[in-house]
């Protein structure tokens, strides 16, 4: 021994793992290392008659496997129960889906890294704080272990050589400061009266639920030709869950059937056959981690991967303000390099429309020819950025600059003359007759002169998709012209600079606004250049879509603009 010790001590004084992929690599390289000896280790000792005999026996009486599944599954459900009594703003479902989800983690990933995603679950799905999340987990995880060494402890395992070396009392030492301290962590959060110190019955619960899990170990050992009183199988849980706390691979591969085998063979039964029992329990295990524990990863909602639609039930939607100011109608144009053809869209804007008067408004977002200059020189107000930012940048700017105007409506529509100024009145009327607070002029719902196949195409589908997000029938939710009532417009935020046309959808309908689309007529642009590539819109929209369903919408920013004219 003391021969391989000193080549490995200078080899750990000569790597120095440094660099976060280098711990990465040694990590993985140990855990594929503990996986294959397992392995090895396991297919050369089995005894593979008792293999196939417990296999069969689970197969051809199922009810056996449901039960034994049912016992497991009860487990998780009474420490479900205990870490509600512990966080009273728990939900059970969140609990479950909480625990679940860090065994999943544990039963795919090496080193138990499934037991921080227990934490994390809770906190964005339920909302728990991370104080109380993380220190509820440190006690009860804490008590699992410890309860867990201590029935294995009292059933014999003492006598165990597993039981007997530095190593388990090490463990037991770590485990013990680790639940004392989540204990002082529990007490001093207790003010608020949003978590509770445990006591007894949250102990006894702890105690109850590995006395559940020891009936799916009492039914496999049965089918492998193990006869198994209660308290042997509990012993065998506890030893073989206690030897799991070192797991370095996967679900604790090869520490788990270790400390099956130690316990069987403590309980006078055949190594090979008690392995080929460990084995199927494992294989059992893991196969309701996975069929559980994926589910809980999206149930309840919302998911641990965060929302994919707005939730359920929509807010009620803001007062009505039909008729509530005679201000102007503000129709603004974001711009970008449009020199061709803004003044030509200025032009055929209406003067009047719906009894009220039309205000044009240009947002020049950096344009390097002289969009700025024709714009005024067509009649309307120019606002103009010192750079080029994006569009959902310059509307952005332009619901902020146009609500200065105290308007009844505000409008936008591209400067690029695809879309018709003169059917404005279509856009405003549902907004000043109080019939809705967000209205889309939807292409596919009118008339379209041309439009290439492609963009029809991924047009329809963007907009299935937004859709379904949404909840709500839409059926152009790319069109470039639109009108806010004044309250939308001024409660609308566009998270990303690159675009509006999805988020400021799902942000206004998640707020109650009500939502509603207008038939408008559509050509295909004629001059200038569209800034929208598949690749480069889908790598900025999808995760600014994603941040608007899962996170809370940053304040809008100052609209960085010089004044017109500058």
């Amino acid at each position: 021994m003391s021969d391989l010790r000193l080549p490995l001590q200078r080899l750990a004084r000569r790597v120095r793992l440094t660099r976060p992929g280098q711990v990465w690599a040694a990590g993985a390289a140990l855990m594929v290392g503990v996986t294959a000896g397992s392995a090895l280790v396991i297919a050369r000792m089995v005894d593979y008659p008792a293999l196939v005999r417990a296999a069969r026996e689970l197969y051809e009486r199922p009810l056996l496997s449901v039960l034994g599944l049912a016992a497991f599954a009860g487990a998780f459900l009474i420490r479900s129960l205990v870490w509600k009594r512990v966080l009273p703003d728990l939900t059970t479902g969140h609990a479950w889906a909480g625990i679940h989800t860090a065994l999943l983690g544990n039963h795919v990933l090496p080193f138990r890294m499934g037991e921080p995603l227990r934490v994390v679950s809770v906190v964005r799905r339920a909302g728990i704080p991370m104080p109380e999340a993380s220190a509820s987990t440190v006690t009860l995880r804490a008590a699992d272990l410890l309860a867990v060494i201590g029935l294995a402890w009292i059933l014999g395992a003492r006598n165990i050589s597993l039981f007997g070396s530095p190593l388990a009392d090490a463990v037991v030492v770590v485990v013990g400061a680790a639940g004392l301290l989540g204990l002082v962590w529990t007490w001093r959060l207790r003010g608020d009266n949003r978590v509770r110190r445990p006591g007894v019955l949250e102990l006894a619960g702890t105690v109850l639920a590995w006395i559940a899990e020891s009936g799916l170990v009492l039914v496999v050992a049965r089918s492998a030709g193990i006869e198994l009183p209660l308290g042997d199988a509990v012993l065998v849980t506890a030893v073989s869950v206690a030897a799991q706390v070192l797991a370095v691979a996967p679900g604790g591969f090869g520490t788990y059937e270790a400390g099956a085998v130690a316990a069987y063979a403590f309980l006078g039964h055949d190594p090979g056959v008690a392995l080929a029992a460990a084995l199927a329990t494992h294989a059992l295990k893991t196969a309701y981690s996975i069929g559980v524990g994926v589910p809980a990863l999206f149930l309840p909602s919302p998911g641990l991967p965060g929302r994919f639609r707005l939730p359920r039930p929509a807010p009620d939607p803001p007062p009505a303000t039909a008729g509530t100011t005679d201000g102007p109608i503000v129709l603004f144009l974001p711009a970008y390099n449009e020199e061709e053809s803004v003044a030509g869209v200025i032009r055929r804007i209406p003067d009047r429309s719906s009894g009220r008067r039309v205000l044009a408004l240009v947002i020049d977002d950096g344009s390097t020819d002289a969009t700025a200059r024709l714009a005024r020189e067509a009649g309307a107000e120019v606002v103009s950025t010192a750079e080029n930012r994006g569009l959902g940048a310059a509307v952005r700017t332009g619901l902020i600059r146009s609500l200065a105007h105290g308007p009844a409506a505000v409008v936008f529509c591209d400067a690029d003359a695809e879309y018709a100024p003169e059917e404005l009145r279509r856009l405003v009327e549902p907004i000043l007759q109080g019939r809705a607070d967000y209205v889309v002029g939807s292409r596919f719902a009118g008339d379209i002169e041309h439009m290439l196949p492609h963009r029809r195409l991924g047009n329809l589908v963007l907009t299935r998709i937004l859709a379904y997000v949404a909840r709500t029938g839409i059926t152009d939710g790319q069109s470039g012209y639109r009108a806010f009532s004044p309250a939308a417009a001024a409660d609308a935020e566009i998270i990303h600079d690159f675009n509006y046309a999805q988020v400021i959808t799902l942000d206004l309908i998640a707020k109650g606004y009500r939502y509603h689309e207008v038939p408008i007529s559509y050509r295909f642009r004629t001059t200038g250049t569209s800034f929208v590539r598949l690749g480069r819109y889908l790598r900025n929209v999808v995760p600014a879509v994603y941040r608007e369903l899962n996170g809370p919408s940053p304040a809008r920013p100052p609209a960085d603009v010089a004044p017109a004219g500058s």
